[in-house]
C-alpha cells in the first residue's frame, strides 16, 4: 500500500513540476481574456468621450446663443451655421438633430410658453410647441415672471466600434440658458414675449 502511495504522490508531485508547454497552454486560455478586455474598455472608452464631446459641443453652442447682443437677433440660417459647428466639434459623420427654443414664463397662463423654436431637422425633432414644451417641465428651472431662456436639444446616435455587450444608442443633450446681455434672444424679428 505505501509503495501505491509513494508511487501516485511521486508521479503527481512529477506532474505538477513539469512546466514544459506551459507558456502555450497559458496563452491560449489568458489571451482571448486580454484581448475582450483590451477591446472592450477601448469602446467604453470611446463611448464616454463621445458623450462627453456632445455634451461640451452643446453647452458651447447655449452659450454662444445666450452671448448675441444683435439689436436684429438671430436668424435660421444661423441656427443652421450653429449646427454645422456641433457637427464640427463632434467631429462625426453621423445624423446630429439639433433643436433651439426660447422660452419665458407666462404669469397668465402659469405655465412656460414657447418664444420661437427651430430644428435642424424638421422630420426628426420638429420645432417645440407649448404644448409639447410642458413634458419638459422638470428639466427647467424655476423662472421669474417676464424671464426668458434658451433651451439648445442635441441628439447624436452613436455606434459602438466592436460589439463587447453595448447596444447602439443616441445621446442626448437638453441645456437651459439664460440670455447675459438681454432681456431675450430675438429670431428673425419676433419681438420679445410680453
Amino acid at each position: 500500500m505505501k509503495s501505491l502511495y509513494r508511487t501516485v504522490s511521486h508521479s503527481l508531485r512529477r506532474f505538477l513540476r513539469d512546466e514544459e508547454a506551459a507558456i502555450i497552454a497559458e496563452t491560449v486560455i489568458v489571451l482571448p481574456l486580454l484581448l475582450w478586455a483590451y477591446i472592450g474598455l477601448f469602446v467604453y472608452w470611446d463611448c464616454f468621450r463621445s458623450l462627453n464631446t456632445v455634451q461640451k459641443a452643446t453647452y458651447t453652442v447655449s452659450d454662444m446663443i445666450s452671448r448675441d447682443m444683435s439689436q436684429n437677433g438671430i436668424t435660421s440660417a444661423y441656427i443652421t451655421g450653429l449646427h454645422d459647428v456641433v457637427e464640427y466639434l463632434i467631429d462625426h459623420d453621423q445624423n446630429s438633430t439639433m433643436r433651439v427654443s426660447s422660452i419665458y414664463w407666462n404669469t397668465v397662463n402659469n405655465r412656460f410658453e414657447i418664444h420661437w423654436s427651430r430644428s435642424s431637422d424638421d422630420g426628426t425633432m420638429p420645432a417645440l410647441t407649448t404644448t409639447r414644451l410642458q413634458d419638459f417641465t422638470s428639466q427647467i428651472p424655476t423662472m421669474s415672471p417676464g424671464d426668458t431662456a434658451i433651451i439648445v436639444e442635441v441628439r447624436v446616435p452613436y455606434v459602438p466600434a466592436f460589439n463587447v455587450g453595448m447596444t447602439n444608442q443616441t445621446f442626448s443633450e437638453f441645456i437651459v440658458t439664460r440670455p447675459r446681455f438681454q432681456m431675450c434672444i430675438i429670431m428673425d424679428g419676433i419681438p420679445c414675449p410680453p
